[in-house]
C-alpha cells in the first residue's frame, strides 16, 4: 500500500493530466448535438462527386424555411382580423339618448307631432349606426376588405367599410336626414348624436394572434416523402431544386435525435474517439514542442478550460439560434494564448478547436475555412496588446476578414447577390465588438490562474510604483544598479528574441530584498565606513545571501507574480559569494561552502539567464578603472565563461550562439555606458 500512495504521490501531476483530459473529452462530448452527422458534404450549384445516392430508408421531404416563411406570409395576408362588439356601451348611449333628445328638442320649440316625427327618425339612426357598432377613430379599422365582428358570442364576417368610425357615422347624417326629409334640422340632429356617440367596437389582438397561430399550425413542415431504394442524385450531377431539398431532407434525418436513439450508442462512440484524438494532439504538442508548459498543471488546465469554455458557448447559440454562430468571438481564444503564451501554440490550439466545433456547426467547412483565417489573421495582426490601438486595429482586420469570406462564400453558392443577407455581416461586427471583451478577459485570466501578460508587465516596470519608489528611498544605489541592468538585459533579450518586457520587470525587481539591509551592499554606501569590518565573513556571506531570500518574501507580499519572482529566485543561481568566501580562506580556517553559496535554483529560462548575466556583469563593470575596449571585452569574457563554467545555464535553453549575441550587445552597451572614444593624436 505504501508503495501504491509513493507511486501515485510521484506520478501526481501525471495523473492529473490524465484526469483532465478525459474530464475534457466527455464534457465536449455531452455538449454536443445528441444526432448523427451526414457523411456526405454537397453545396448548392456544384456537382456531386461521390458514387449515386440511394434513399436509405424512408423518409419525408421536409419545407425549406424560406418556403415555410412564404407560407406564413400568405396566410398572414389572407388572415381576417377579430373585432369585439361591446352591448354595454349601447345600453349606455341609449339612455344618454333619451336624456339629451328632451334638451335639443323641447316640447317649448316643437309640436308633438314634430317631436313624434324626430323621434323615430333619431332612433332609426341610432340603430343604423350600433346594427354593427362603432370605431372610435378610422385608423383602429384594418387595411384589409373584411374583418370578423363578434357579436354576441358569434363572429360574422363584415366588409371593412361596414365599420364606421363616429367621425364617419357623424358625415353620414346628412344623407340619413335627406331620406326622411330632415335637412333643415340637421344641425340639431348633428348636435345631439355628437353628445351621445360612443365607441363599442374594438380590435381583439389576443383573439386574431390566437387565429393566426393556429392557421400557422396547419402548415405542413413535409412536401411528400422519398421511398427505400430511390435515387436520390447520380454521380456528377449537379445539386441544385429538387435534389438539394431532398439531401437536406436527408441530411436533417440523420441529425435527429429521433434517428440517434437506435444508434446512440455507436455515435457516442465514434464522438468520443474523434474529441480524445483532437485533445491527444495538443497533448503531444505541448509535450514535444512546450515542455515547460505541459510540465506547469495550472497552464494546461487554462489551455483546456478555454477549449471547453469555447466549445460550451458555440454549442449553445447554435441550439438557441444557429444563425447566431458567427456572433461567437473564437478569435479571443489564439489572442488570449499568444498573450499567455506564444503565437505558435495559439494558432495550434485555435484550429483543434475550430476542428472540434466542425461537429456542431452548420456549413461546417464554410465555419471551419472562415475561422482558421481569422485565427491565422489574429496570430500574425496582434502584437503589444498593452497598446490600446493595437488590439482595435487587429479587431478590425479580423471583422473585414470574416466579411470578405463570407461575401466570397455566398457568391460562390448562390451565384447572385439579390438575397444576401445583410444581418449576417451586423453578426460579424457584434463578433468584432465582443471580441474587444479580450481586455478585461486577461485581466481575470491572470487573477485566476496567476498567469502574467504584457498589460501586467506594462504596469509592473513603472518606476513610480509603490514598490519601486520604495526601493528608490530605502537603496537609490541599489534602484540604479537595478536599472541600470534592466537597460543591458533589454537589449540582449531583444538581439536574441527572448521577452523583453519580462526580462526588463524581473530586473527592475531583482534586488527589493536589499531594501531590508542596504548598508551592507556597496552602491548604498555613501561613506568610508563598511559594516562588514565588524563582521566575520561567514556572517557577512549570509547578509549578502538573504537579500535573495528577503526579495522573494517581499515580492509575495506584495503581490508580485511568480515569473517575476523568478528572476529574484534565480538571479544569482547557485554561484559563491566569492569576495568573502576568499577572505575566509585568506584567514583560514574550516570552510563550510554551503555558507559561501546561493541557495539557487540555477536560471530555467532564457530570460533568467539574460539577467544572470547583464546582473553580474552590471555589478563587477563598477571594479573597472580606466576601461578601454580590450578591457572591456576581456571582462564580459571572463565573467559570463565564468558562469558557464559554474553550469549555471544548464537548465535555461539558451544556445552557445544566443550566448555569444548576448556578451555581444553588454560589451557594446557597456562601452556606451563609460563613453570611451578613440584616443586623438596629441
Amino acid at each position: 500500500m505504501g508503495k501504491y500512495l509513493d507511486t501515485v504521490y510521484k506520478n501526481q501531476s501525471l495523473i492529473y493530466k490524465y484526469f483532465l483530459y478525459f474530464l475534457t473529452v466527455g464534457c465536449i462530448v455531452f455538449f454536443f448535438p445528441r444526432g448523427g452527422i451526414f457523411k456526405y458534404e454537397f453545396q448548392k450549384g456544384k456537382p456531386w462527386q461521390y458514387e449515386n445516392l440511394y434513399a436509405p430508408f424512408d423518409f419525408t421531404i421536409k419545407k425549406s424555411a424560406e418556403e415555410i416563411s412564404l407560407e406564413e406570409q400568405e396566410i398572414e395576408s389572407r388572415h381576417i382580423d377579430y373585432y369585439i362588439y361591446d352591448p354595454a356601451i349601447v345600453v349606455e348611449v341609449q339612455k344618454l339618448y333619451e336624456q339629451q333628445f328632451a334638451i335639443v328638442f323641447s316640447k317649448e320649440r316643437y309640436s308633438a307631432s314634430q317631436l313624434q316625427k324626430f323621434e323615430r327618425a333619431a332612433q332609426e339612426i341610432l340603430d343604423n349606426f350600433y346594427r354593427y357598432g362603432l370605431l372610435e377613430n378610422s385608423q383602429d379599422r384594418t387595411q384589409k376588405d373584411q374583418l370578423y365582428l363578434v357579436k354576441n358570442n358569434e363572429a360574422m364576417l363584415l366588409e371593412s367599410s361596414e365599420l364606421p368610425a363616429i367621425v364617419d357615422a357623424i358625415e353620414r347624417l346628412s344623407s340619413l336626414l335627406a331620406e326622411q326629409s330632415l335637412t333643415r334640422y340637421e344641425n340639431q340632429f348633428r348636435k345631439l348624436f355628437s353628445d351621445i356617440l360612443r365607441p363599442n367596437v374594438r380590435y381583439d389582438d389576443e383573439l386574431s394572434r390566437k387565429a393566426l397561430v393556429e392557421e400557422f399550425s396547419k402548415i405542413s413542415m413535409t412536401r411528400g416523402s422519398v421511398d427505400e431504394g430511390k435515387l436520390i442524385v447520380a454521380k456528377g450531377e449537379v445539386v441544385e431544386a429538387e435534389n438539394l431539398k431532398i439531401l437536406n431532407s436527408l441530411k436533417a434525418e440523420y441529425e435527429s435525435e429521433l434517428w440517434a436513439e437506435n444508434n446512440f450508442l455507436f455515435i457516442l462512440s465514434g464522438y468520443t474517439i474523434l474529441v480524445a484524438l483532437v485533445l491527444m494532439m495538443l497533448m503531444l504538442f505541448l509535450k514535444k514542442y512546450r515542455p515547460e508548459v505541459f510540465r506547469n498543471n495550472v497552464k494546461v488546465t487554462f489551455i483546456f478550460f478555454n477549449i471547453l469554455l469555447m466549445v460550451f458557448i458555440t454549442t449553445l447559440v447554435v441550439k438557441y439560434n444557429e444563425a447566431f454562430v458567427f456572433v461567437v468571438p473564437l478569435c479571443i481564444l489564439p489572442l488570449i494564448l499568444k498573450t499567455f503564451f506564444d503565437a505558435r501554440l495559439g494558432l495550434f490550439v485555435h484550429v483543434l478547436t475550430v476542428l472540434i466545433l466542425g461537429f456542431v456547426v452548420p456549413n461546417s467547412f464554410e465555419y471551419i475555412f472562415l475561422q482558421i483565417i481569422a485565427g491565422i489573421v489574429t496570430i500574425l495582426t496582434v502584437s503589444e496588446l498593452y497598446k490600446r490601438a493595437n488590439l482595435f486595429i487587429s479587431v478590425g482586420q479580423i471583422t473585414l476578414i470574416y466579411m470578405v469570406g463570407y461575401f466570397a462564400f455566398y457568391v460562390i453558392q448562390e451565384g447572385t447577390l439579390d438575397q444576401i443577407s445583410l444581418y449576417t455581416f451586423g453578426f460579424f461586427l457584434l463578433n468584432g465588438m465582443i471580441t474587444l471583451f479580450a481586455q478585461p478577459l486577461i485581466y481575470v485570466y491572470e487573477k485566476i490562474f496567476g498567469l502574467v501578460s504584457d498589460v501586467s508587465l506594462l504596469e509592473l516596470s513603472d518606476t513610480n510604483s509603490r514598490l519601486l519608489k520604495e526601493l528608490a528611498n530605502k537603496a537609490p544605489g541599489t534602484f540604479h544598479h537595478s536599472m541600470q541592468v534592466a537597460n543591458l538585459a533589454e537589449a540582449a533579450a531583444n538581439e536574441i528574441g527572448a521577452n523583453a518586457m519580462l526580462v526588463r520587470v524581473g530586473a527592475l525587481y531583482h534586488d527589493i530584498g536589499k531594501m531590508n539591509k542596504p548598508a551592507y551592499f556597496t552602491e548604498n554606501q555613501v561613506t568610508n565606513i563598511n559594516p562588514h569590518d565588524d563582521l566575520q565573513p561567514r556572517e557577512s556571506a549570509g547578509i549578502i545571501i538573504d537579500h535573495v531570500i528577503e526579495g522573494i518574501e517581499i515580492a509575495r507580499q506584495n503581490r508580485l507574480p511568480d515569473r517575476v519572482i523568478d528572476f529574484i529566485r534565480t538571479h544569482h543561481g547557485t554561484t559563491y559569494v566569492y569576495y568573502f568566501y576568499k577572505k575566509q580562506q585568506d584567514i583560514g580556517g574550516d570552510i563550510k561552502e554551503s555558507d559561501y553559496r546561493y541557495p539557487g535554483p540555477i536560471p530555467f529560462s532564457k530570460e533568467t539567464a539574460i539577467l544572470m548575466m547583464s546582473d553580474a556583469v552590471e555589478a563587477a563593470s563598477k571594479s573597472l578603472n580606466n576601461p578601454t575596449y580590450n578591457i572591456i571585452d576581456e571582462f564580459v569574457e571572463k565573467i559570463v565563461s565564468g558562469q558557464m563554467n559554474a553550469h549555471q545555464f544548464l537548465n535555461a535553453n539558451i544556445t552557445f550562439k544566443e550566448i555569444q549575441s548576448i556578451k555581444k550587445v553588454l560589451k557594446q552597451k557597456l562601452t556606451n555606458i563609460y563613453h570611451l572614444r578613440v584616443e586623438y593624436p596629441e
